[in-house]
């Protein structure tokens, strides 16, 4: 290929970024599909654990499921990040019930997950969890500014939740959070943490890796003294490279690879010892 005007540079793929990412797989049966998405949910919280995302009992993330929509996959109430496996994980319906799977759901995990899959069609995943970087940004009541590339991905589409009323144990609390969100990739509840969706799994939880360490970067400049923030045309710029899905969606599968690599008791499908 040459750089005649109209085709692309040869170095360049055919992908909105010009990455050679590959395309989002497809499957011809939906247990496949399942068995997929629920072998990224348990690698998903192993990563929050590495992370240090955990905290006590609280945080959660969740898959809708691919053949029932008013259904979702969730981390069980009482095990830890570091410690689910696949066998581990419970469906939930849209009335709390457990479908699927021995354990307890979190109460706070259903008011929140149910609300925001039931009224976001295209939320197909949402990660939570209370970390510190967004926690404190949270305290100070502020979001996100466009400081560098990778905090561009939020750039007019995050959501500050100053309405704090406790634990979120009420779907009418669950409610108020989706409905805030809405339709945008992120949401920081003040005195709480951080939720943020995706249409898939993958990158619901590469944004939340993304915006905790956007939070962290934006404290230290805070810190050291007044930044520099992106103009307006930078921040579209860059959100229109680093907020890519097909991105966000192969910047999990490294991850993926990694932690399958080191714990790869996270795919046991069985009863487990939990």
């Amino acid at each position: 290929m040459t750089t005649t005007e109209g085709l692309r540079p040869a170095y360049l793929a055919g992908t909105h970024t010009g990455l050679p990412i590959p395309s989002r797989p497809t499957f011809d049966r939906v247990d496949d599909e399942r068995r997929h998405r629920k072998q990224r949910l348990a690698a998903a919280l192993r990563i929050f654990g590495r992370y240090g995302f955990g905290e006590g009992i609280s945080g959660h993330i969740s898959v809708r499921d691919p053949e029932h929509p008013d259904r979702f996959w969730v981390n069980p109430f009482g095990v830890s990040f570091r410690l689910v496996t696949v066998g581990d994980l419970i469906c939930v319906d849209d009335t709390g019930r457990v479908v699927e799977g021995r354990h307890a759901v979190n109460p706070s995990a259903f008011v929140i997950h149910s609300r925001i899959h039931a009224l976001n069609p295209g939320a197909e995943a949402a990660a939570h969890a209370h970390t510190t970087h967004s926690r404190a940004l949270g305290t100070l009541g502020r979001l996100l500014e466009p400081m560098d590339q990778e905090s561009a991905a939020f750039y007019q589409d995050q959501v500050l939740y100053t309405d704090y009323q406790g634990p979120s144990v009420t779907v009418e609390q669950g409610a108020d959070i989706a409905e805030r969100l809405g339709d945008k990739r992120a949401i920081l509840l003040t005195y709480h943490g951080l939720i943020t969706v995706g249409g898939s799994i993958e990158e619901a939880v590469h944004w939340f890796i993304t915006y905790d360490s956007c939070a962290q970067v934006q404290l230290l400049v805070a810190a050291a003294g007044v930044g520099k923030v992106m103009s307006h045309e930078q921040a579209v710029a860059a959100k229109d490279g680093f907020g890519d899905a097909q991105l966000s969606r192969f910047s999990f599968q490294l991850l993926y690879d990694e932690i399958v690599r080191d714990e790869p008791d996270l795919l046991d499908e069985g009863a487990g010892r939990h």
